[in-house]
């Protein structure tokens, strides 16, 4: 059931076979949503963090005139709100972006790991400090990069996480969102996103037919994003 988390973590360093154990131990129930579901509410003060364990879910914000802004997207083997155990009360939301089956891991048992498996506390740390990487780097394009720059940062970065748990095929990845929802990620309009869409079509980087993303010219594409991976700390190195 977390073999996506251990590769997530093993991305990063080495997992012990006591980890593993511990890991098995604390994440344990589970549950599905579906697409459009509050995975945890905003305001809310959840005694557990989840565990994506498939399907696609992302962090949003909602501001009075109803518009949504999202600030992150979260893939299999993602703890989507691991910072809840110290946040406690959570200033975002989590929805389903697809249909999304998840696993727990109640707070009182992360406190436990936190008091007996150091080295192990540290990894589930990081993989806090790659969120707020993630939204640097999200920041930064958001308001630096040109349009196309933008989305040709997201699909590397996608590319990257997903290939690390498993889910590319070659050079292509399932990617089940409607151009609206990347819009959202975007903070474009949907007829802004259609044009940059088609701007790198025409570049002939990438291939987007039936939520499919398959990247033609990885290189191009790359440097067309001024893409550095740094942020994902994809090493693997005592930590």
């Amino acid at each position: 059931m977390i073999e996506k988390l251990l590769l997530n973590l093993r991305s990063h360093d080495v997992v012990t076979v006591d980890e593993e154990a511990a890991l098995f131990e604390v994440i344990t129930r589970t549950a599905l949503f579906q697409t459009g579901d509050d995975i945890v509410a905003q305001g809310s003060r959840p005694r557990h963090s989840t565990l994506l364990l498939d399907g696609f879910s992302a962090r949003y914000k909602i501001l009075e005139d109803g518009s949504r802004q999202i600030t992150a997207l979260h893939v299999p083997g993602d703890f989507v709100d691991l910072h809840a155990f110290t946040l406690k009360t959570m200033d975002h939301g989590i929805v389903a972006m697809s249909v999304c089956k998840v696993a727990f891991a109640e707070h009182s048992d992360l406190q436990k790991i936190t008091e007996t498996q150091p080295h192990l506390t540290r990894l589930l740390w990081l993989d806090t400090i790659v969120d707020g990487a993630i939204h640097r780097e999200w920041i930064v394009a958001m308001g630096r990069r040109s349009k196309k720059s933008h989305l040709a940062h997201l699909i590397c970065e996608l590319y990257l996480r997903l290939q690390v748990v498993g889910l590319v095929e070659g050079w292509s990845f399932r990617l089940p969102l409607s151009q609206g929802e990347i819009a959202d990620v975007l903070g474009l309009s949907l007829v802004h996103l259609n044009k940059t869409l088609q701007l790198l079509r025409q570049d002939g980087v990438i291939r987007w037919e039936n939520k499919t993303v398959e990247i033609l010219r990885w290189e191009e594409l790359a440097q067309l994003a001024e893409f550095d991976a740094t942020y994902l700390s994809l090493t693997v190195e005592p930590r």
